[in-house]
């Protein structure tokens, strides 16, 4: 007996369509990161439309990072500049890594403040904080410029990341929307248990919305990841240079201001590397956490 599959509907070939488009368009350039990474300066140069390099090579990737002699690398078409991948990782990470986790609790804190504890102006000041949304981020560099050099944190990790690990806008209203969500009965028994709002807190709302947190975790990771101007302001000397910033002193020791595009691709590559393989790891993780937070 034959089974006749479903057919499918115009509006569900529309959407995978849609979805299929949107997939290509945002792999798109990560594809050409690669190929042209994997691409020989001299045919890239001779022919830069190919879809896949005629000789793939990994000499970009061991010349960027410094495995090969300066004249190797010359040879290969670069500048014989290389990047301390190693050092720049490990800071990328630190950074990284301490404001989503600080930043995260902080917020977390702030949002169950304003979803469960009553005080004066609580919907007031929750407005003004969400009206931070709509202040661009290059309006509070200067202030927050200022502020670091005062405290004499210029060319320090603490000092990149102090103005971005307190607290932010989208991060307190995101999480609210969880604690808003959790049940009143849960947090009544355990007022009558004799717990606090700091022990309910800690005890109740962090263990109920660990997917929430952790996803908030994960976001700010990678945004602070991809974080390249403040970095740049604070942050100058080699040994608190970021993977970011390094890739831009590599692209400025080019010369003739032609930038090694091979090379810089090749970087450009190993930078995403951590962060990708964090989302590939964690990603099914946390979207069975928040479902389980949903259903909760």
């Amino acid at each position: 007996m034959s089974v006749r599959r479903p057919h499918l509907r115009p509006s569900r070939a529309l959407a995978w369509l849609m979805l299929i488009i949107a997939l290509v368009i945002t792999a798109f350039p990560f594809y050409w990161m690669v190929r042209t990474a994997l691409t020989p300066a001299a045919e890239l140069v001779g022919d830069s439309g190919k879809l896949w390099p005629s000789n793939p090579t990994l000499i970009n990737f061991q010349r960027v990072l410094g495995m090969v002699s300066r004249e190797e690398a010359i040879a290969a078409g670069g500048t014989g500049a290389s990047i301390n991948f190693p050092l720049y990782t490990l800071n990328s990470i630190i950074y990284a890594g301490g404001v989503a986790v600080v930043q995260t609790l902080a917020c977390a804190a702030a949002a169950y403040a304003f979803a469960r504890l009553r005080f004066p102006g609580r919907d007031t000041l929750f407005l003004i904080i969400i009206g931070g949304l709509m202040i661009p981020g290059i309006f509070t560099l200067l202030p927050n410029f200022t502020l670091i050099r005062d405290l004499g944190l210029m060319n320090t990790t603490l000092g990149m990341m102090l103005p971005a690990m307190l607290m932010t806008p989208f991060s307190i209203f995101f999480l609210r929307q969880f604690f808003l969500s959790m049940p009143l009965e849960v947090e009544e028994a355990a007022m009558l248990d004799g717990l606090g709002p700091l022990e309910r807190f800690a005890r109740i709302a962090i263990p109920m919305n660990l997917g929430p947190i952790a996803t908030m975790v994960l976001i700010t990771f990678v945004g602070m990841w991809k974080d390249y101007l403040w970095p740049l302001v604070v942050g100058r000397q080699e040994h608190t240079r970021l993977l970011t910033v390094a890739l831009g002193v590599f692209q400025q020791q080019s010369p003739n201001t032609a930038p090694d595009w091979t090379g810089l691709m090749a970087g450009s590559t190993l930078s995403v590397l951590p962060a990708l393989l964090i989302l590939i790891f964690l990603g099914r993780q946390l979207v069975q956490s928040l479902s389980f937070s949903g259903n909760k």
